[in-house]
């Protein structure tokens, strides 16, 4: 991400991600249940990737913005509405797809639930995140 950005800052504020999107993923685990296990342990790893994905969409719009000459308060108000529907989407989506898995009760369900489950949950805190937090932090990281 530093290559990419060229900015220690932003692949840091980018990776900020991942903890909210655990601590979402763990809540999930907390509320229905269920116990933490390999398979949860892979829908972690899973739910990393899409927190990292999220954050770059963001920071990559609001930097689009910032080189076209607009201040970063504005950028980031205007970068973080562009992207509203498509981050909204693809949460949407994903989350849905799990469904299935996470209500699943036939063969294998002991499996599926608990990965179900975690990215579930992890892709609603992280989506919260990337939509909320990481465009405040962003104004505030790039300000000083």
């Amino acid at each position: 991400l530093f290559a990419t950005f060229g900015s220690l800052k932003q692949a840091a504020l980018i990776f900020t991600g991942v903890p909210l999107a655990v601590t979402g993923g763990i809540l999930a685990l907390a509320l229905r249940g269920l116990p933490f296990s390999i398979s949860a342990g892979v829908g972690f790893i899973a739910l990393s990737g899409v927190a990292v994905l999220n954050g770059v969409v963001m920071v990559s719009a609001i930097n689009g913005l910032r080189v076209e000459g607009r201040s970063v308060l504005e950028s980031v108000r205007d970068g973080a509405h562009r992207r509203l529907r498509p981050v909204l989407m693809t949460a949407l989506v994903a989350a849905l797809g799990f469904v299935p898995m996470a209500l699943n009760t036939g063969i294998g369900a002991e499996v599926q639930r608990p990965l179900a489950t975690v990215v579930i949950g992890g892709i609603v805190s992280a989506t919260l995140l990337t939509l909320i937090v990481l465009p405040v932090l962003y104004a505030w990281a790039e300000e000083r």
